[in-house]
């Protein structure tokens, strides 16, 4: 497992490119301090029964999904200041560029599961790639994980394949099975990956929640999973800090009209320079 300490560790960023580069993933220790892990952990619980509640049970089950807490900041305005966690932007600034754009933040709460259910029987404890398109070697997509609890074998941490990045045909599923490592870290840190990278949640077998926050950042020319700006609105969205604003994707919007096309640069819904 290749790991860098952000805090402690003055050529950390470099370090961490390489192996973002040759293994496709590469652990980050020291990204947020006790406090901000306890006060987001606490938040995510929240903002879970807030889900429920306008959701429904019956429809987030159907889904097929565990413990997935979509569009968070338009129940709790905390997560957005995940966003402005510098050792987190210096990566994507070095990856997919300081014009890249959120293309999705997701939280997980991952629960205990029974033994004898294998893999867990989910999407995300299956082997795939949160980018699936191979680019001829184009970096369009980084991913950084959040561990809000310790990531243990014990408790489903994120399970990597090293290697199996930026590649057009899926590995062999043997393969796959074999080289799995699972990645072990304490609270605070961040597993950045190359979103091309063949990876799987693991099993939850400890007893207790693992909780964490996946953050996926793209080029600006390429869809999000959620338009966040209309998801949040405008006034939400406007409170934030320029990098923020254009991170959630407020200078690359989509005109709905002439009027909107035909506008003095500074009033233009998507910015020149934006990639």
């Amino acid at each position: 497992m290749f790991t860098v300490d952000c805090k402690r560790d003055p050529d950390w960023l470099p370090k961490a490119l390489e192996g973002l580069r040759v293994l496709g993933y590469t652990l980050v220790e020291g990204v947020l301090q006790p406090g901000q892990v306890d006060a987001t952990r606490g938040r995510m619980y929240e903002v879970q029964q807030a889900i429920r509640d306008d959701v429904g049970a019956e429809r987030l089950e159907s889904a097929g999904e565990l413990g997935v807490l979509r569009l968070m900041a338009a129940y709790d305005e905390h997560f957005l200041s995940l966003l402005e966690l510098p050792e987190l932007l210096e990566i994507v600034d070095a990856t997919v560029s300081p014009t890249a754009i959120l293309h999705l933040q997701n939280g997980f709460i991952l629960p205990p599961q029974p033994e004898g259910n294998g893999r867990g029987g989910t999407f995300q404890q299956s082997f795939h790639r949160d980018f699936p398109r191979y680019v001829n070697g184009y970096l369009c997509s980084v991913n950084t994980l959040l561990a809000l609890d310790d990531f243990t074998k014990e408790n489903g941490g994120t399970i990597v394949v090293p290697g199996t990045h930026q590649r057009p045909e899926r590995p062999d599923d043997r393969f796959l099975e074999a080289a799995a490592e699972s990645v072990e870290c304490p609270a605070g840190s961040a597993i950045v990956f190359d979103s091309t990278l063949w990876h799987a949640a693991g099993v939850n077998r400890s007893g207790h929640d693992r909780s964490g926050i996946n953050q996926q950042f793209t080029r600006s020319f390429l869809k999000q999973q959620v338009d966040y700006v209309r998801a949040l609105g405008d006034d939400l969205v406007g409170r934030q800090p320029d990098r923020v604003q254009q991170l959630l994707g407020w200078y690359t919007r989509v005109v709905t009209s002439l009027d909107e096309y035909y506008q003095p640069a500074e009033h233009r819904l998507y910015r020149a320079g934006q990639g």
